[in-house]
């Protein structure tokens, strides 16, 4: 257990190094551990590829350092986000970073069954197209309620059929390699990384309404996986149904003004929903995202004004692009192997 963390800190390391690369020095100082050690790791990554010596660093006095850097296209990870009408797969290398994507229309109504065999055949189409394998795994990402650590759905709103499907083991049986499952909430804030900050709500705006929390640097899932449920706070006592069966929630009232394009409307309610998650968390910043967030930058600047005025801290839209959640549900395979706090995947 302990050679695993010293080698998740060594790799961590070098990630966020990037092309500068470290030294066994460098590595040494910043992990305190000894240079045998740390010498004795990098030997193991460099046989398993997963490291590679990159030249040597100009002398300041003494024997030149040779540099390290991490092998990014050594290994990669899947990632697939379920939304209600869409499907979205990223290939992504151990930066993290995308080298490959498909996008196709999806049912998510039309059954655990039908979706699992339609993703799979996406994942298999890019991993063909792409040639690669050293695939560590996928991360599933998808609409809440669920149970991460059970890797099981529950029951997403407007779509009940989905309550109790063991998703996770699903899909790690019929791609045959290891998965691992979350909201899509969740794996967008884990898509933007530590750059983001240490306590922050990512509020996703798209064909539902959730949020992220990440609090104290790490993601916020709550006991049962219930964290960040955003969109079903009831701000409307007696307002109109929302398909979680509750009345007046913010994303059934949200929603609708979204629908009927009173986008400023939408952004006062989307207002006071953020402003309760500051006064329960006492988060540093909101960051934007989501469909309806990406669509039009004029109604982004819109929303982004209103929760900045409402909440009363810093509110930015959180970039990332429309692969955001794909690229963090990537992440959730790959963040053990650098030391993240993430669900184990699932080995089929």
């Amino acid at each position: 257990m302990l050679r695993e963390h010293n080698t998740a800190l060594v790799l961590a390391l070098l990630r966020g190094a990037r092309d500068r690369g470290l030294s066994r020095v460098g590595l040494a100082a910043r992990t305190g551990l000894t240079p045998q050690a740390v010498s004795k790791i990098v030997a193991r990554l460099r046989a398993d590829g997963l490291v590679a010596e990159a030249g040597q660093r100009a002398s300041t006095g003494g024997k030149p350092r040779t540099v390290l850097r991490l092998a990014p296209a050594a290994r990669h990870a899947v990632g697939l986000q379920l939304d209600r009408d869409e499907l979205t797969v990223v290939l992504v290398d151990l930066y993290g970073s995308v080298v490959a994507a498909r996008v196709t229309p999806l049912d998510l109504g039309a059954g655990p069954g039908t979706v699992v065999e339609r993703a799979a055949g996406e994942v298999e189409a890019l991993l063909a197209a792409e040639g690669r394998d050293h695939v560590l795994g996928v991360g599933v990402a998808m609409p809440g309620p669920l149970d991460h650590a059970a890797g099981v759905a529950r029951r997403v709103t407007r779509f009940p059929e989905w309550d109790g499907y063991p998703l996770r083991d699903a899909v790690a049986a019929r791609l045959a390699m290891p998965a691992v499952l979350d909201k899509d909430t969740n794996a967008g804030a884990l898509g933007l990384g530590p750059g983001a900050g240490d306590s922050y709500a990512y509020l996703h705006l798209g064909t539902g309404l959730g949020a992220g929390l990440v609090l104290d640097g790490a993601v916020h899932r709550g006991a049962r996986t219930g964290a960040g449920e955003f969109g079903h706070q009831v701000i409307e006592l007696g307002g109109p149904e929302c398909g979680c069966g509750r009345r007046g929630c913010i994303e059934a009232l949200c929603l609708a003004a979204v629908a009927r394009g009173d986008f400023g409307e939408a952004a006062r309610i989307l207002g006071v929903g953020a402003a309760n998650l500051v006064a329960l968390l006492d988060i540093d910043r909101v960051l934007l995202g989501g469909r309806v967030i990406e669509s039009d930058s004029a109604v982004a600047g819109l929303f982004v004004g209103e929760l900045r005025r409402s909440a009363g801290i810093p509110v930015a839209l959180a970039g990332g692009g429309p692969r955001l959640v794909a690229r963090g549900a990537a992440e959730l395979v790959l963040a053990p192997l650098f030391g993240g706090a993430t669900p184990r995947p699932l080995t089929p």
